[in-house]
């Protein structure tokens, strides 16, 4: 079958050229004049195309009044200039042919607005919705843009494993992965005895990419991860997905300066992209979504980001009028909340925070010699605080060794991490970014289970 998308007949096409479109069916008007105007989408804009189908096709009676919301059809045609309100150009039907029906009494999607909530319980279906298919475009157009960045910069792409024997986070929170049946696991001294699994040791679901993405960068320079990362949290919340996406540079040869620089150039340059090249739809977020989206992402782009320590953040944070929460204090990590007012109130635009007391960062970020802090970096934005964490990675074995004691891991567990230290190490740094919370940021929706196409959550495993 061939065809051309509506997105190029809107783009591109030629008056009076002869076209054939396939889609769904969005509306269907009838006219006192013996013809309908039958509008049609799919998928590769937000536009619909309209046609024009006139009682001389010969299934018009049969079949084209009798077109419902939710009908796939091909329709061959000629392109017209519009006399009418809403669209530049029209497909005058040559013939339209029903591809397949949809049944109106039980078709969910004939209202044209539905909540968010009902529209979750319907994944199948919602991406027929303009939200959906508009927050998949910008997906993907973002997801191309990412891969732009990295690989003008000469980044090598990196598929890290999925399933791995370590906790990058040292958190916990991890799937377990086993092929034991549950009922019946073999124990050794009152625990799961893992020898006879598959791996022969417990396995987990990825958390992070990172520690083997500083393999690559440690033979290869730079480097970045682009793949599924998993968290048992059991946290029901608008912005927590138990599957969910990270994108994980790692830089040799690179100190946390060159880290926020890289940083702040990435996200400049996929907020520009999306702008650029995702215009219709960010003009419907903008409209129906949050007002506030365009004009945030075009300040972005032109903006310094302000390099603050934590230090000074809980200094002007402790002498706020700002009631809050949370409770400031040296020593606690900062929340959304105290990120949004040093963004929003303080410095009115982006804020890189740097130097994060090392008793609440991750084991593997180089600390700093005050030997209090840690060379860690959060990227703060308006609206929502921390879109970007990352550090300087620990490069000094001793230091590295007691930083993993020092959490409660057991040093055996990262003995090829530790090895990195010993064999030509280098000063090395990366950071981390949630691509669903970035795509949150960029479209102004208020929930993340609505920016993915199939959301994992507790109690969640539709599709």
């Amino acid at each position: 079958m061939k065809r051309t998308r509506i997105a190029e007949v809107l783009s591109r096409g030629q008056i009076g050229a002869r076209y054939t479109v396939m889609g769904w069916v969005r509306t269907r008007r009838d006219s006192k004049g013996g013809f309908s105007f039958v509008e049609v989408n799919d998928g590769s804009c937000l536009s619909g195309l309209q046609m024009i189908a006139d009682q001389g096709l010969v299934n018009y009676e049969s079949e084209i009044l009798k077109l419902q919301t939710g009908c796939s059809i091909q329709a061959v045609g000629t392109l017209a200039e519009s006399l009418g309100k809403g669209q530049e150009v029209e497909l005058k039907a040559e013939s339209i042919q029903v591809m397949g029906w949809a049944d109106p009494e039980s078709y969910p999607l004939q209202k044209k607005r539905h909540s968010f909530e009902f529209l979750r319980t319907i994944a199948h279906l919602r991406p027929r919705t303009n939200t959906f298919s508009a927050v998949a475009r910008v997906r993907n157009a973002m997801a191309r843009a990412i891969h732009a960045f990295f690989q003008e910069r000469g980044f090598i792409y990196l598929h890290t494993p999925i399933i791995t024997g370590s906790d990058c986070e040292g958190a916990g929170e991890m799937f377990k992965v086993t092929t034991f049946d549950l009922n019946h696991a073999p124990e050794k001294d009152g625990k799961v005895d893992f020898s006879s699994d598959f791996f022969g040791a417990p396995a987990n679901l990825t958390v992070s990419g990172q520690l083997e993405a500083e393999i690559y960068a440690l033979a290869m320079g730079d480097v970045y991860t682009f793949g599924p990362t998993f968290r048992a949290e059991n946290s029901n919340t608008s912005r927590h997905l138990a599957e969910f996406w990270m994108v994980e540079p790692e830089m040799a040869f690179c100190d946390l300066e060159g880290n926020i620089e890289l940083a702040v150039a990435f996200l400049k340059q996929i907020f520009a992209s999306v702008l650029k090249d995702c215009r219709e739809d960010m003009d419907f977020f903008n409209r129906f979504i949050d007002a506030s989206v365009i004009p945030t992402l075009e300040a972005l782009v032109s903006q310094d980001f302000q390099v603050l320590t934590y230090t000074e953040g809980v200094d002007i944070l402790k002498k706020a009028s700002e009631t809050f929460e949370y409770p400031v204090e040296w020593g606690a990590d900062l929340q959304s909340e105290h990120e949004r007012y040093l963004c929003e109130k303080v410095i009115g635009g982006p804020v890189v925070l740097i130097d994060y007391p090392k008793e609440i960062k991750a084991f593997y970020m180089k600390v700093n010699p005050d030997g209090k802090t840690v060379r860690a970096m959060d990227v703060l934005v308006p609206k929502i605080g921390e879109i970007i964490g990352g550090s300087q990675r620990e490069d000094d074995y001793d230091n590295l060794l007691e930083r993993i004691r020092g959490a409660g891991l057991r040093p055996e567990d990262y003995g090829w991490y530790l090895d990195l230290r010993k064999y030509g190490s280098v000063p090395h740094a990366g950071f981390g970014l949630g691509f669903e919370r970035l795509i949150q940021f960029v479209t102004g929706l208020s929930n993340i289970r609505d920016v993915i196409p199939f959301p994992r959550t507790p109690g969640n495993l539709a599709f």
